[in-house]
């Protein structure tokens, strides 16, 4: 049965230990803080679980008898079947507008391009590749919601997790047993964690000699004991009116830092177990890395498309979407827009097999990601401009229009040719949610950085380019003529 909305809500009832403004939150599913959020993630699942939208959303799980899982879990085999799970992907994150960055189609992503590698994991430990390919099943078939903390505390960046003045600030092993691992310190990003049924934890960042027990990979529950979720500033707390902040009011997925005070990890749950390699090759050496940043950027290019309608609506409510220079900036950022479409179709165009499952092209994905880490604060600054001072000319709050001399000295001063002044304002206040307040801000630092900082995104991008093809051409160009020939017939035109 597909999970619904109030079924995935009800879920997150479960006592896990999130932390806000100092105190325990007792249900994170009416607490002011994460309440709406939690709601728009709900409807999520009641659009899949949808009868009009079950061959879109979801798949018949092979040899199953029927049963149908959420496409976020299906392993392509073939371009068809990549592309109609795109289109599933596309239209869940049309319903936020790209605004959740780690909804459930993202580490599902990942977790499924692992086990398009299980090979990797049964070279490394059978038992390890069996854990894995049992709680991917177990994930799919339950419709789990997962986030991922793959980063370290920023700490002093000078030095490795063995490093610190702190050696269990870096989440790590302190203890191994029949049971288990015993896992102490901290993680970032749970990017969703607030929403989400379950926590993969383990580490991107390159790992030395030496810090070995920071070198795991495992899944636990978000209520395991032991584990506190510690939550930033709620942008959706401090946004109570819908109407004035329509984005970060529904749609402020959280972040938080997660602290494991001695949390026992079962080996059924274990995928990795302190080896450094193994950590970088469950990425990529497998699909899991490009699998997931592939998700990462079919919801890019459906939040351009968002930002075009902004884009293009402010310029027609301020009346200047004729003028020579406002089609300048509203043709280049179209030009913008399509090429992240282009980037997701290509990906998928020039993918190619990977054992038996299609996957995306994984150079094409890698520029992607770098020429999209410089797009967005670019698309942003052209947004401001198109905007002017229509983004913070705007009535105090929502109460303003419950007063009748504001009221009409608001329809007087916000006028526009294509709409009411109500319309004016309230286009304008979801635009300046998109482009100028904290909620965006955070949402522009989140796209320049989600994927690691730029000289990451450019390492991956020279690692997966076909220099070889490059070079052979100029080399061929080179083998075309040589210094003896050249000589040779310059000593006979001389003569």
């Amino acid at each position: 049965m597909i999970k619904t909305g109030s079924q995935h809500i009800e879920t997150l009832k479960d006592g896990r230990q999130v932390y806000i403004n100092g105190a325990l939150v007792d249900d994170v599913t009416s607490h002011p803080a994460f309440c709406r959020s939690v709601a728009s993630v709900g409807k999520l699942y009641d659009f899949q679980s949808a009868r009009t939208n079950l061959d879109l959303m979801t798949y018949e799980i092979e040899g199953s008898g029927g049963e149908r899982a959420n496409r976020i879990w299906e392993l392509p085999r073939s371009h068809t079947e990549l592309v109609e799970r795109r289109k599933a992907l596309e239209a869940w994150t049309e319903i936020h507008g790209g605004f959740l960055g780690r909804a459930p189609d993202h580490v599902a992503s990942c977790i499924s391009g692992m086990y398009m590698g299980l090979p990797v994991f049964e070279q490394y430990d059978p038992a390890r590749a069996a854990a894995l390919a049992d709680y991917y099943r177990y994930a799919r078939d339950n419709e789990l919601y997962l986030t991922y903390v793959i980063i370290n505390p920023q700490a002093d960046r000078s030095k490795g997790a063995n490093e610190q003045s702190d050696p269990h600030l870096t989440a790590g092993v302190v203890d191994e047993d029949g049971e288990g691992l015993t896992i102490r310190g901290a993680k970032m990003l749970a990017t969703g964690g607030i929403m989400a049924n379950e926590v993969f934890v383990t580490c991107i960042q390159p790992l030395k000699e030496g810090e070995e027990p920071y070198a795991v990979s495992f899944v636990i529950p978000m209520n395991t004991k032991g584990l506190k979720i510690l939550s930033r500033k709620s942008y959706e707390q401090n946004a109570p009116s819908v109407f004035d902040n329509p984005l970060a009011s529904r749609y402020d997925e959280n972040d938080a830092v997660l602290y494991f005070d001695d949390v026992k990890v079962p080996w059924d749950r274990v995928f990795i177990n302190q080896d450094t390699a193994m950590c970088m090759r469950q990425f990529h050496a497998t699909p899991a890395h490009v699998y997931q940043n592939y998700q990462a950027q079919i919801r890019l290019m459906v939040k351009m498309r968002f930002l075009m309608g902004i884009a293009r609506m402010t310029a027609e409510t301020n009346g200047v979407v004729g003028f020579p220079q406002v089609k300048e900036i509203l043709g280049n950022l179209a030009a913008q827009s399509a090429m992240v479409d282009a980037m997701v179709h290509a990906m998928e165009i020039k993918g190619g097999m990977y054992g038996e499952y299609f996957v995306p092209d994984r150079h094409t994905l890698y520029a992607a990601q770098v020429l999209t880490q410089q797009l967005y604060p670019q698309v942003i600054t052209a947004l401001r401009e198109l905007a002017g001072g229509g983004l913070i000319m705007l009535p105090s709050s929502v109460a303003d229009f419950a007063n009748p001399e504001l009221k009409e000295l608001i329809g007087k001063t916000q006028q526009s040719p294509t709409t009411s002044s109500e319309g004016r304002v309230k286009f304008f206040k979801l635009a300046w949610d998109a482009v100028g307040s904290e909620f965006a801000s955070r949402h522009t630092q989140y796209e320049m950085f989600y994927a690691g900082a730029n000289f990451v995104t450019k390492g991956h991008s020279f690692r997966s380019f076909d220099w070889d093809r490059c070079t052979h051409l100029v080399d061929q160009m080179l083998d075309s003529y040589s210094l003896e020939e050249q000589l040779s017939e310059t000593k006979i035109a001389a003569e």
